[in-house]
């Protein structure tokens, strides 16, 4: 059973991996140098634990004390009960949901072991706003994909706004990162993947005409927002792909192109 500890001062040592949560380039840097990420609101805080991450604390706010009682009880890490107005001093924001914890992570596969298996996998290029970052893995879990890809430089998907985002979705596809950059390419396409490149290019093939439903493996690739996929990813693709679009509109937001492809991906797959 876990201790549940009174925290009145802001600066208690105790109460560090919750400390600056708004300084963004810190907290990059910090989480995985340190192994640990945060799970904000009752249900993420849930589907991390149920997805086998060890929890190192809980901070509560007193009203939510009662409502993660069963959690408290079945884990032995401590909980620190603190008043909301001494939850924004440490954390550096009002903390809505009124809990957070700080979670263990765990050794990231390798590229090799999540193709093993895997037939529909999302390659992400230098995504690095972690908006979208969990919204495309919200989609990937909601939609079947089966794994995530990412390019060394793509954002955290355990940083606090893209767990948050994906409402722990980050937590059912399992993820790995490439060691090289497009070079990283070649053991996708090794294990046997079509590689198609997501781009609004008039030159690329509706997703309707490729048809990548009926393709063995696939490995859909999308670029950051704005910018796209550079130009050697998409020299790297076997072919593109493209979203037709109306209405003069030429492209759409990289997490909602995301969930559209994605469903094109996979239609008519047996649901997981």
């Amino acid at each position: 059973m876990a201790d549940l500890i009174t925290v009145e001062d802001p600066d208690d040592p105790r109460l560090r991996d919750y400390t600056g949560l708004t300084d963004v380039e810190l907290r990059r840097k910090r989480e995985p140098a340190e192994g640990l990420f945060i799970a904000e609101g009752e249900k993420v805080i849930r589907r991390a634990k149920d997805a086998g991450y060890e929890m190192r604390s809980m901070l509560l706010s007193a009203k939510w004390v009662d409502v993660m009682r069963d959690v408290i009880d079945e884990l032995p890490a401590p909980v620190y009960a603190v008043s909301p107005e001494l939850a924004e001093k440490v954390t550096g924001y009002h903390v809505h949901r009124g809990a957070l914890a700080s979670m263990q992570r765990k050794p990231l596969p390798t590229a090799t072991d999540l193709l093993r298996t895997a037939r529909r996998v999302v390659v992400m290029e230098s995504v690095n706003d972690h908006t979208n970052i969990g919204a495309i893995f919200r989609s990937a879990a909601a939609l079947g994909m089966d794994a995530v890809l990412l390019s060394p430089d793509c954002a955290d998907p355990l940083y606090r706004r893209s767990v948050k985002v994906s409402m722990g979705a980050v937590f059912s596809v399992p993820y790995a990162r490439l060691d090289t950059w497009p070079k990283g390419l070649d053991s996708v396409r090794e294990a046997g993947f079509t590689l198609l490149a997501l781009t609004p290019d008039e030159k690329a093939r509706s997703l309707d005409e490729a048809a990548p439903h009926r393709m063995d493996r696939v490995a859909l690739m999308l670029g950051a927002e704005g910018d796209g996929l550079s130009t050697q990813a998409l020299v790297a693709a076997d072919e593109w792909v493209r979203i037709p679009m109306s209405h003069g509109v030429d492209s759409l937001n990289v997490g909602a192109a995301a969930a559209v492809a994605f469903y094109a991906v996979t239609a008519g797959r047996p649901e997981n």
